[in-house]
């Protein structure tokens, strides 16, 4: 697919009456091929319903590379990862392995290859290169693996050099891990992964009481019950126990449309006073950002959820004050619908995006001024003021949620030109193609 160098938004005409099928999600298809390709020896997996993305190829190609047999059909939507015959866990006994800027591939599979042995490297381009993992590798050091970063700066790339996983000895608990998690919660769900298919008979980790994200984390969880994995991870708990069972596995798997994707659709209901459904979004969704549509209810919309998925319904929008820790990923989302409310609105506890692809905190704040927003930045947020909105260029850092974001100001205020509008190839491809949806 190919994409101009700018990209100028034109406002909508009328409010938008618009039905919308977003593709599967971005978190839950990497999730899912990591659990299948280390669940092969058993099996075949099909992947129904799978994300085409940069994040997801990725992720396919490092696969390979590590010897796993894996095969998309994007006509159908379908990955196969097929039955591994290699005896080991991780088929290759090394690889290098090129991550670009996919954190969930970076995470994943630096604790997924440590499980058995073997010697690895993960690298990715000069963005990934700032983004941190030490927490990460000092839990796989607890573990026996010899983890560290190739330049000593606690950041990509990284040296994998295993003999699977030792019981560590940390008094009073032998063989506890302590993981500090308030980075990123990848680091947590990348050893949930990798945890059922260590040389150990059980893993029991204990993580920081700052854990960040955590929906993702129950999304882990319900995605190793669904591989058959028995857990221990309770709402309320700070500890995640499992047993060695290597005779996980599942033949299909359907994975749900991304609710990430999602939000940049109910929020253009909410800037643009319209009705718009997002299908085939169940009501328990395992993904945290489904919540989204109850912040946008707080600002006003109205939200209808039934069978066939869920609606907002755009109305007069007030300010709010909201912690946002649990859908982060949706705070840029927010940022651009606090632009179209009476009053201001606080977005709360999100400093760990600062570590995302590029430092959110800050380009959202300087990218809502360009157009002429009142912005306060402080350490863990922002506060949106709302004020006369004016055309603007803006630079979206390489970052795909800037520029989908962003360009729901463009909904309503003309003038408003994507730079680099590319960048969401990411994880949405085909996002401007179903914006202009909108309009019909």
């Amino acid at each position: 697919m190919s994409y101009p160098d700018k990209l100028e938004i034109i406002p909508l005409s009328r409010p938008p009456k618009a039905t919308v099928q977003v593709p599967g999600s971005k978190s839950i298809t990497n999730r899912a091929l990591v659990l299948a390709a280390l669940a092969s020896k058993n099996g075949p997996c099909v992947l129904e319903g799978a994300l085409q993305s940069e994040d997801t190829a990725v992720m396919i190609d490092s696969l390979i590379r590590l010897g796993f047999k894996v095969k998309p059909d994007w006509l159908l939507n379908q990955i196969i990862v097929g039955r591994n015959q290699s005896g080991r866990i991780i088929p290759e006994e090394s690889a290098d392995l090129f991550v670009a800027n996919s954190g969930t591939t970076m995470r994943f599979l630096t604790a997924a290859v440590s499980v058995c042995t073997g010697r690895y490297r993960l690298d990715g381009v000069p963005r990934m290169r700032e983004r941190p993992i030490k927490d990460l590798l000092d839990a796989l050091n607890q573990l026996g693996v010899d983890a560290r970063s190739e330049r000593g700066n606690e950041c990509p790339p990284v040296l994998i050099q295993s003999d699977g996983w030792k019981k560590p000895n940390r008094p009073p608990i032998p063989g506890l891990v302590c993981l500090q998690s308030a980075v990123s919660s990848q680091f947590l769900s990348g050893l949930m992964l990798a945890a059922p298919f260590c040389t150990l008979p059980g893993v029991y980790i204990f993580f920081d009481e700052n854990q960040v994200s955590r929906p993702y984390l129950d999304m882990t969880d319900a995605m190793l019950h669904a591989w058959g994995i028995a857990t221990t991870f309770a709402d309320c708990s700070r500890t995640f126990d499992v047993q060695s069972q290597h005779g996980a596995y599942i033949a299909h798997y359907s994975i749900e449309p991304d609710c990430s994707a999602a939000s940049y659709f109910w929020a253009g209901a909410a800037v643009a006073n319209g009705r718009i459904t997002l299908l085939d979004l169940p009501e328990n969704s395992i993904q945290g950002d489904v919540h989204f549509v109850d912040v946008l209810a707080k600002m006003g919309c109205r939200v209808e959820r039934c069978s066939a998925g869920i609606t907002v319904h755009g109305r007069s929008l007030r300010g709010i004050d909201v912690d946002m820790n649990d859908i982060s990923d949706t705070v840029m989302t927010l940022a651009a619908v606090a632009c179209f409310a009476e009053g201001p609105t606080t977005i709360r506890n999100v400093a760990h995006i600062r570590h995302k692809e590029t430092d959110r905190l800050t380009a959202l704040a300087t990218e809502l001024r360009r157009v002429g927003a009142e912005v306060e930045e402080f350490a863990d947020g922002l506060t949106i003021t709302p004020r006369p909105l004016h055309g603007a260029e803006i630079e979206t850092y390489n970052d795909h949620r800037m520029a989908m974001s962003m360009a729901l100001i463009g909904l309503k205020v003309p003038g408003i030109i994507i730079k680099n509008p590319g960048c969401v190839a990411k994880t949405y491809p085909g996002f401007w193609e179903d914006l202009e949806k909108l309009r019909s």
